[in-house]
């Protein structure tokens, strides 16, 4: 015989689960009991939401589902804005939640909620078990689900009493069959025959990438396919590290928050080929303008979000891997030089300024300072608020990666989201950049990075502002901060201390690019305080 919590734990192995990251609590104990036994790692967070975050950074990073782990009620409610910030961003997650006894649900007894309920709107789908010998086929068909067609988060909800329940024996499913659930994933001939007919004629093209190149595993593809077009490529926030950010093709990202120079190239375009972009209003805040003039072949996993927010003259369903490899098979075009001068015309132009303040780190040359600092494949976790915007723009990517929650703008996500990083690929520079206001969101995380001992680089722009809103009162609402101030900003170097983390405090570049040099060296865990002028620009 075999209980429920043992072939949760069984399911974990076969799907080669190494690591999760959770809180426990009472109903969710019979599983934390049997997994105690194994090799799999259990992290504990101090807070659940990080364990979604963590497990988000570990599946960037790995290219591989991350789990993430709560108890009931308050545990899994708590989680909630983590799976939502995956769900945004197309990250492979199954999160598993305690519940309370099948016989209690809907009864409102000690730490009951609607998980799945709660969750609806934002996974890719959920379970509420009810049967033990379901548990093999549910995560089987939730690991499936996760890691295929457009990923996301999926949620299993497993009552107490489901775990404690027995079965005669284990037997997990060696293949998937979901009636309804067959993520297309070629790309039809026609449309891409389509495709590339019409680029032959075109005189302006540009490629957009999204985070969906990263997701599919074809960033190397699409540079090979920009390389051998001379097609130039822009970026939505989710797509930098697509391209080098050193390389003559690249333009940058676009939006509200991006550069000049790439919005200008969209604006002047007479094609664009969107990949793996849903160019949501952060990106393209006036879609109708844009296409005025202009054809749209927009590739993407998922048919939902094609057209959805820019009009597509050709929809190709397929993993963006696939198509453009069949792209590239009968490409025969190079984009006219007088369209790449432009471009080139138009970076230097539009270049990224700085904005110094006396006394004061200035954020945007730091960062790029960063960029050389670093070691090959490093990997930047950025939060939300001013410091993404600079990080965004400023910190040039290579060989590495550049993560941060960019669909549902979630403050507190770069420290965790390191972690699992970190977990996923312990040999590389992993470097979280967030404000004072974010880092008071999950400093307490600085208890999980110690208590694992963990080499993880935390890089802290004190501006003692919620900058990105403070920045917005200041010009739209007659600079009335109202409640943007964080005037009682506490000594983040003691507080590093009090966990036997190194700190430093900086208020000047050179001071700052020393102190980073000498953090970089560490194998320690690390906190970077540099101060910046409340009024230093996010762009």
């Amino acid at each position: 015989m075999i209980n429920g919590a043992e072939i949760m734990v069984r399911c974990l192995q076969e799907e080669g689960v190494e690591i999760v990251f959770g809180y426990p609590g009472a109903v969710i104990c019979p599983f934390f009991d049997k997994l105690y036994d194994t090799d799999i790692k259990a992290v504990l967070v101090r807070q659940e939401q990080n364990a979604a975050h963590a497990a988000s950074g570990y599946a960037r990073a790995l290219s591989k589902v991350g789990v993430c782990v709560a108890t009931s009620g308050p545990g899994a409610l708590n989680m909630i804005p983590g799976i939502a910030t995956a769900y945004m961003d197309s990250i492979p997650m199954v999160a598993i939640t305690g519940q309370v006894k099948s016989d209690q649900l809907g009864r409102d007894v000690f730490q009951e909620a609607d998980v799945t309920g709660a969750c609806e709107s934002f996974v890719k789908h959920s379970y509420l078990v009810k049967n033990t010998a379901d548990l093999p086929r549910i995560f089987k068909e939730a690991f499936h689900i996760a890691s295929t067609g457009r990923p996301g988060p999926v949620l299993i909800d497993v009552p107490v009493d489901i775990q404690q329940g027995e079965i005669e024996e284990f037997v997990y499913p060696d293949k998937v069959n979901i009636i309804g659930y067959k993520p297309s994933v070629n790309g039809h001939p026609m449309q891409i025959k389509r495709a590339l007919e019409t680029l032959s004629t075109s005189k302006r093209p540009v490629i957009c990438a999204g985070g969906g190149v990263l997701t599919s595993g074809a960033k190397l593809r699409l540079r090979e396919f920009s390389q051998k077009t001379n097609i130039p490529v822009v970026s939505t926030m989710m797509g930098i590290g697509v391209m080098p950010s050193d390389d003559p093709l690249y333009v940058g990202m676009i939006g509200s928050h991006g550069v000049k120079a790439a919005n200008k190239a969209i604006h002047d375009s007479d094609l664009i080929i969107l990949c793996g972009a849903r160019v949501g209003d952060r990106a393209v805040a006036a879609p109708d303008q844009v296409v005025d003039n202009t054809t749209v072949i927009h590739i993407d996993i998922d048919p939902a979000e094609i057209g959805k927010n820019m009009k597509t003259n050709i929809p190709i369903v397929g993993d963006m891997k696939n198509v453009l490899e069949a792209m590239l098979k009968d490409i025969d075009y190079c984009a006219p030089k007088e369209w790449i001068d432009s471009i080139k015309d138009w970076k230097k132009e539009f270049a990224v300024q700085h904005k110094k303040f006396e006394d004061y780190v200035e954020p945007k040359g730091f960062l790029e300072k960063l960029s050389s600092m670093l070691k090959a494949k490093s990997i930047l976790v950025a939060d939300v608020g001013q410091n993404q915007i600079w990080c965004a723009n400023s910190f040039k990517v290579s060989d590495g990666r550049f993560f941060t929650s960019g669909g549902m703008g979630t403050m507190g996500y770069s420290v965790p989201a390191a972690m699992g990083a970190k977990f996923a690929r312990p040999t590389r520079d992993v470097v979280a950049v967030c404000g004072d206001g974010s880092f008071q969101m999950s400093l307490n995380e600085l208890a999980t990075i110690a208590q694992n001992n963990m080499n993880v680089k935390i890089i802290v722009m004190r501006n003692t502002v919620l900058g990105m809103v403070h920045e917005l009162q200041d010009t739209f609402y007659g600079s009335r901060y109202a409640i943007t101030e964080l005037d009682e900003t506490p000594d983040f170097e003691k507080l590093a201390q009090a966990y036997g983390i190194e700190a430093a405090t900086v208020s000047s570049n050179e001071d700052a690019e020393k102190c980073a040099e000498k953090m970089l060296k560490s194998d320690k865990p690390f906190l970077l305080v540099c101060n910046v002028h409340p009024n230093t620009p996010s762009r």
